[in-house]
């Protein structure tokens, strides 16, 4: 059974930064691609960025230069370097591999607020 758990969100200032991660089990996270999604207040889930099998990065227009996504192979384990955070940003963040048979996880509050 697959199970993901997201974490390191919290509560920062705008400029400030967050590491997110997503820990896999019951998934061999490596040979697949695997994302990262943010779900806003009100609003539809939405693409953030994805790391391929083989480190290829994509990134949505609105985070791309700013957030970079990584991936440890051995610890079945992703993450999200979130810099220069804005209001925006705020959203619950998920992980999801491209497995249909893969759930989604619970996610990870992310605030950005003074």
């Amino acid at each position: 059974q697959v199970h993901l758990v997201e974490s390191g969100g919290g509560l920062v200032q705008p400029g400030g930064s967050l590491r997110l991660s997503c820990a896999a089990s019951g998934i061999r996270f490596s040979i697949y691609t695997v994302g990262w999604y943010r779900q806003a207040p009100g609003k539809q889930r939405e693409f953030v960025a994805t790391i391929s099998s083989g480190g290829r990065t994509n990134y949505a227009d609105s985070v791309k230069g700013r957030f970079t996504i990584s991936r440890d192979n051995a610890q079945n384990t992703v993450y999200l370097q979130m810099n220069s955070l804005k209001p925006e940003d705020t959203a619950v963040y998920y992980c999801k591999p491209d497995a249909s048979f893969a759930p989604w996880g619970q996610g990870t509050q992310v605030t950005v607020s003074t």
